[in-house]
């Protein structure tokens, strides 16, 4: 069973108190590629990723029309403990959740600085079901 080591676990929570925030790479329904800043990308459990979504732009409508996903982390403050390249790109498919259990739950889980920058409260939790880690090389570390 796909399980996310501990320490990548903590790495990750503290993306944006350690001032590496991941990046979320997205795909349009015409094959444009994007990439762009979430704060807010934390552990949900074991084998997901999660993150609030609250500027509803373009990662958000990619999304709903492409769900295959990759974050990225880079952290050269603890090459120690990740890869050549200081770096983990998750990849996944993603579900948005506008209401429900689920929104609620992730939403009790981002850090306060993200969810004040919601400021009518509409952000909606994305999971993220890994598929797969890899390195910077393309090896697959955990699947």
């Amino acid at each position: 069973m796909f399980r996310i080591p501990e320490e990548i676990k903590k790495l990750v929570n503290s993306a944006l108190a350690d001032n590496v925030p991941c990046l979320l790479g997205t795909v349009s329904s015409e094959g444009v590629p994007q990439v762009g800043p979430k704060g807010s990308v934390l552990v949900y459990d074991d084998a997901t990723l999660a993150y609030w979504e609250r500027a509803k732009r373009s990662a958000h409508q990619n999304v709903l029309v492409n769900p295959k996903v990759v974050v990225y982390y880079r952290n050269p403050a603890r090459a120690d403990v990740l890869p050549r390249g200081a770096a983990l790109r998750f990849h996944g498919v993603a579900e948005v959740f506008e209401t429900g259990p689920v929104r609620e739950k992730v939403k009790t889980m981002v850090v306060r600085e993200e969810l004040d920058r919601d400021t009518d409260g509409s952000g909606a939790a994305v999971l993220v079901r890994l598929e797969k880690i890899t390195d910077l090389q393309g090896n697959v570390l955990f699947r």
